[in-house]
């Protein structure tokens, strides 16, 4: 969850209320689900171990009262930590920067899973903490004649026990009181680390627990659960398939990826629209002026070819949402696992994996779930390799010039083979490396596979909303700056010349771009594409907008701004009267940003999580070598064929 979900809030906000409630269970239990009503907050859970990475804390939504603040702590099964985002659980409660020590604890249980989860409430129970047990899954429970005897539990586990209902929030209030009850100034044990007796002792007082729970007042409830799990398991023979379960991966992949291309084309022509009508509407202000063409060819038009692409960064959220809330993103965890086996990682690798397509800065964090420091290390190095959100509009610049005019789904198809593309360079990755670490602990991928449920499209909404704002939030000043930085060196220091080819020629980018125009001339470009590529290292979004002022600094007035971009390109030659644009140039730029590392957040991020420079450095100059030299070997080769 990014921390712009929550309130978070400062020590000296913290000191002020009188009761930190933490929120503990297991992943796929309900927990952040729980969290979200209590904060307001409207988030799901990604249901995967790990998805919390970080602890986050609010204050109770409005409507329920003050005086609390909630706290959501990582996924985890024991409170006898085995991996980093489980360290982070126990930390967050007993040694908070923000608060201490929690005043209390709720232990969130999955009622279909009740005797496995009860586990974790019998550890938290041990070290004394105010403790409230909040069992979730009470729709299920009830849609199949389930009633648990709220009274025997309440009376074992010596705390308020309490059905929640996540779809409605049935029991929420409920919660809430118990938590207002919580007393003050308690001071819990540290937990004991249970030995092989005391566990098997343990795991049988969990069964007999949940068994006469659920047989007090409910007949036959083993029958009853299986059917809870039944449409679950038919779903799973044919999902979870070693030969059909791969292509219907493949082919929801494939169509998600595809998907980015044509859903969004539409929206993309709406918002082109609308920035040249703003565009045009600026520059009338001052006809002439060096203002007017500073915020319309400079601010405008570096916003306007970066967000016309938002609607693909959208689909691209929302697709992932909801392969994560309808249950399905844990199988495909499973299904990838063998393959990953074979290149040195895990199932558990393929979340942080499939969040680099998103963003790689968040994959590399939630790495910290993967246990074995080795499958960690691989994970995270070739994580880069993905194709972020930060590429696509690079890509689909690049696949409008390709296939302007032609059909949408072509250029979809070869979206999808861009990111199919991205994957396979990180596979070869991911093997090179595997061949040359050492060996030095045996990784195993075990998880719980949630229930199949109905995806709730509002959640799914707000949430790919809120994070496509958050993406344009922190691109926005990059590409004003850069913006700003583009427009100054493109027009000047002779501003007033009329002709505008020797303007560019002669201006600070125009003599930078001569001095590296040595480099990326064998890539098929010059040196105006190789200052985008320059600036691009900041953000590579940036590098759209850098063509967008550098090839469409002379635009008078085309049907949309992306057209003229494109016209600009379609026409722009080099010194020697080449044109820049071509099929292999294409093709060469989209291989250059598949494998080149441009971005220094995410170098900054590799170091510290790595806890290495030397491995974060070594990673940005190999990949940005072998981007080069094999871009330099494709274009080449391709002229040489007669591909132009």
């Amino acid at each position: 969850m990014c921390p712009s979900d929550t309130e978070v809030v400062n020590h000296a906000q913290a000191s002020n209320e009188h009761r930190v409630v933490a929120l503990v269970g297991a992943p796929n239990s309900g927990k952040t689900t729980l969290y979200n009503w209590l904060t307001g907050s409207r988030f799901k859970t990604v249901n995967y171990p790990g998805a919390t990475v970080e602890y986050s804390l609010g204050k109770l939504a409005p409507h329920l009262g003050h005086g609390v603040l909630a706290m959501d702590t990582p996924g985890t099964y024991s409170l006898h930590p085995k991996s980093a985002d489980e360290i982070v659980t126990i930390k967050s409660i007993y040694e908070n920067p923000e608060f201490g020590e929690a005043t209390g604890v709720i232990v969130v249980i999955d009622g279909t899973q009740l005797s496995r989860h009860l586990q974790l409430a019998l550890q938290v129970k041990e070290t004394g903490f105010p403790m409230i047990v909040v069992i979730t899954m009470a729709d299920l429970l009830r849609r199949e004649g389930i009633e648990l005897d709220m009274d025997y539990l309440n009376k074992t586990l010596g705390c308020p026990v309490i059905q929640f209902d996540g779809l409605l929030a049935g029991g929420l209030l409920e919660v809430v009181a118990a938590v207002q009850k919580i007393p003050l100034n308690v001071k819990p044990q540290r937990p004991q680390v249970w030995d092989f007796d005391l566990l098997d002792k343990k795991m049988k007082e969990c069964e007999k627990i949940a068994n006469e729970a659920l047989s007090h007042k409910t007949e036959k409830p083993e029958v009853r659960l299986n059917r809870i799990v039944a449409t679950t398991e038919k779903m799973d023979r044919v999902l979870l398939h070693p030969w059909f379960g791969l292509l219907i991966f493949i082919a929801v992949m494939g169509t998600l990826f595809s998907s980015i291309f044509w859903a969004a084309a539409p929206f993309m022509d709406w918002i082109d629209g609308g920035f040249t009508w703003l565009n045009e509407l600026v520059a009338s202000w001052g006809p002439g002026t060096l203002w007017a063409d500073f915020l319309a060819n400079g601010v405008v038009s570096s916003f306007a070819a970066f967000m016309v692409f938002v609607p693909q960064i959208f689909i691209l959220f929302f697709g992932i949402g909801l392969l994560e809330s309808s249950g399905y993103l844990a199988r495909a965890a499973t299904l990838i696992d063998r393959p990953f086996s074979a290149l040195g990682m895990s199932g558990r690798s393929f979340v942080p994996i499939l969040s680099g397509f998103a963003c790689a800065i968040p994959a590399i964090i939630a790495t910290r779930n993967i246990s074995s420091s080795r499958d960690r290390w691989i994970t995270s190095f070739i994580i880069p390799l993905m194709t972020c959100s930060a590429r696509l509009p690079v890509y689909a610049l690049l696949i409008a010039f390709m296939f302007h005019g032609e059909s949408p789904w072509l250029a979809g198809f070869t979206l999808a083979l861009l990111y199919l593309g991205s994957i396979v360079v990180g596979g070869i990755a991911a093997g090179i490396v595997n061949r040359f670490l050492p060996k030095k602990d045996n990784s195993f991928f075990m998880m719980e596979l949630p229930i199949y449920r109905r995806p709730k499209m509002r959640v799914l909404v707000h949430h790919a909303t809120t994070r496509t704002l958050n993406y344009v939030k922190r691109a926005g000043p990059v590409i004003f700056v850069f913006a700003v930085i583009i427009w100054f060196g493109t027009n000047f220091p002779n501003y007033n010349m009329d002709n505008a080819h020797d303007k560019l020629e002669q201006s600070y980018v125009g003599q930078l771009g001569k001095v590296i125009e040595p480099v990326v001339k064998p890539m098929g470009v010059d040196w105006r594409v190789g200052v985008g590529m320059i600036s691009a290292f900041a953000a590579r979004e940036v590098f759209v907008s850098s063509l967008a002022v550098t090839f469409n600094i002379t635009d008078e007035n085309e049907d949309s701004m992306q057209q003229s971009l494109l016209t600009q390109m379609s026409t722009a030659v080099n010194s020697d009267g080449e044109k820049i644009f071509t099929v292999s140039s294409a093709i060469g730029l989209m291989i250059f940003f598949m494998i080149a590392l441009q971005c220094m957040t995410t170098v900054a991020v590799q170091m510290r999580e790595s806890g290495s420079a030397k491995m974060a450095i070594g990673q940005l100059i190999v990949f940005n070598v072998a981007a080069y030299v094999l871009v330099v070997i494709v274009v080449q080769g391709l002229r040489a064929m007669g591909v132009s």
